[in-house]
């Protein structure tokens, strides 16, 4: 059988980069394996679930490169692929195991079953309640509200084989009469994801840890069903560097913060596959690599801590990598931060050629923005302290026969401006660092940049030579008036 697997969020909120890892396990083993990657909307719970949360998890996915095969906005043989449209189908599914005798209408009200719970506790602090059953054999009575509960069997075991953590057992006493419908007809997360998955033929389920309390009771309803039960492949937990669940006040945990600050969305998948999951010693991997290497053998069973240095990092070698990150796109990912920073318009062919000599260094497209700035910026913004240090009344000269020497190099290449500036430094008897340090903080604002050089050669000739001039005006400009400031 053709495998189909899915990735089934909840709308209720940003995409949390643990979901984006179950959803890139499952479609890394779709694409490995030829097979079907089903995008499905839980959106049961009304109080929470808008259609902004929707949009937010369809415009994640697309930028993370994770393409569903089947779902919103793609359509498909199996939907609707929402479930608020499919409650015809639960109560379809609900019928049946009534009319079986596998499920059961029950009539006991809130007040009733909260009075069943503080009655226990008062008995028993410890205790956790259990459904006892009250309504197993009642009678139907029309016109009551009701929820359907499904009849758990209160003798034996169930086993099942988990793809990561191998052979799991439960005692079916650890379960109880769980509600299947509320009595609005909404399902709960069970009984929805199991006849969901039926209905879509779903082979194999993947997803976090903490689902492994619903597997048995899903597995369960297969039986009832009378449906074959998918594989199960459980995922180790994304915890925070103190061992809590991760969660916003860790830091950036959604998608849009990490598209936001300028991660490479192929980088955003290399950490998360290799959270969980190892091959060899490699850590950087390409999307292709990513799909020819996955299983699920290799799988950790314990948990992991969010590491941001880690993450980072990766970031950081998919931007240095042409591999990787071919100029093109990388240009292309960078010019809406290049926006932000008020240079809307920019055409690729001019930001191309500054890219060399900046990414071997720019940890993010956003910092890649950052670092190209006085490439665009005339003049650039110039830091007070390094003017302050090295725009001096005695280096304006300097940078006025720097500019002289520039006029004059042929071809305008980095390799021929650098011989040209040895030249005249040994004919004057100048050091590189008395002329490059004020050279730097004229061409950009800055003591720290791209190799001077390489800076030289992509500003050009006549706005390099103009910042030159301009920063040696400015520095007699600012002597003689602080010498009128004086008299």
């Amino acid at each position: 059988m053709r495998t189909r697997v899915r990735f089934a969020p909840s709308p209720t909120g940003y995409l949390h980069i643990g979901g984006v890892r179950t959803a890139l396990f499952n479609w890394l083993w779709a694409r490995k394996t030829g097979g079907v990657f089903v995008l499905r909307i839980e959106d049961t719970d009304r109080e929470r679930s808008t259609e902004e949360s929707v949009r937010v998890i369809l415009e994640s996915l697309k930028w993370l490169g994770l393409a569903w095969d089947e779902g919103p906005e793609v359509g498909g043989s199996h939907g609707p692929y929402t479930q608020m449209d499919r409650l015809s189908v639960y109560a379809e599914y609900a019928e049946t195991l009534i009319r079986e005798r596998k499920a059961y209408r029950c009539y006991c009200t809130k007040e009733e079953l909260d009075a069943q719970r503080s009655a226990l506790k008062a008995r028993d602090p410890k205790a956790t309640f259990k459904y006892p059953g009250t309504c197993r054999d009642r009678k139907s009575e029309p016109g009551l509200p009701f929820v359907v509960r499904f009849r758990a069997p209160e003798t034996g075991s169930l086993t099942y084989v988990d793809r990561v953590f191998g052979e799991v057992t439960t005692p079916n006493a650890a379960q109880q009469d769980f509600v299947l419908l509320r009595s609005d007809g909404v399902p709960l997360y069970n009984f929805g994801a199991v006849v969901d998955d039926i209905a879509m033929d779903i082979t194999l389920v993947s997803r976090g840890r903490d689902h492994m309390v619903n597997t048995p009771p899903q597995i369960l309803l297969y039986e009832a069903l009378g449906r074959r039960p998918p594989e199960f492949a459980h995922l180790p937990m994304m915890l925070a560097p103190n061992g809590e669940k991760l969660s916003k006040r860790h830091g950036a945990v959604s998608v849009g913060q990490y598209r936001d600050q300028g991660y490479a969305p192929s980088a955003v998948l290399n950490y998360l596959a290799r959270f969980g999951w190892s091959h060899g010693d490699q850590e950087v991997f390409s999307i292709d690599e990513l799909v020819a290497a996955f299983d699920w053998e290799h799988c950790n069973k314990g948990d992991g801590k969010f590491d941001a240095k880690k993450f980072l990092a990766i970031d950081h070698e998919h931007l240095k990598s042409d591999r990787l990150m071919p100029t093109e796109e990388y240009v292309r990912r960078t010019l809406p931060f290049l926006a932000g920073r008020g240079f809307a318009g920019l055409e690729a062919e001019r930001v191309s050629p500054a890219i060399p000599m900046i990414r071997e260094r720019a940890t993010t497209f956003a910092d890649a923005a950052d670092r190209l700035d006085f490439v665009f910026r005339d003049p650039p913004s110039v830091d007070p302290e390094a003017a302050k240090k090295f725009l001096s009344a005695e280096n304006a000269p300097t940078l006025r026969d720097l500019a002289s020497v520039l006029e004059k190099v042929e071809p305008w290449t980095a390799h021929a401006i650098e011989a040209a500036v040895v030249a005249w430094l040994g004919n004057t008897g100048l050091s590189i660092k008395e002329v490059a340090q004020p050279a730097r903080v004229a061409l950009t604002g800055r003591t720290a940049s791209p190799g001077l050089f390489d800076v030289i050669a992509v500003l050009g000739r006549e706005r390099a030579n103009a910042r030159l001039r301009g920063a040696a005006d400015e520095t007699r400009r600012s002597t003689e008036g602080r010498e009128d400031g004086n008299t």
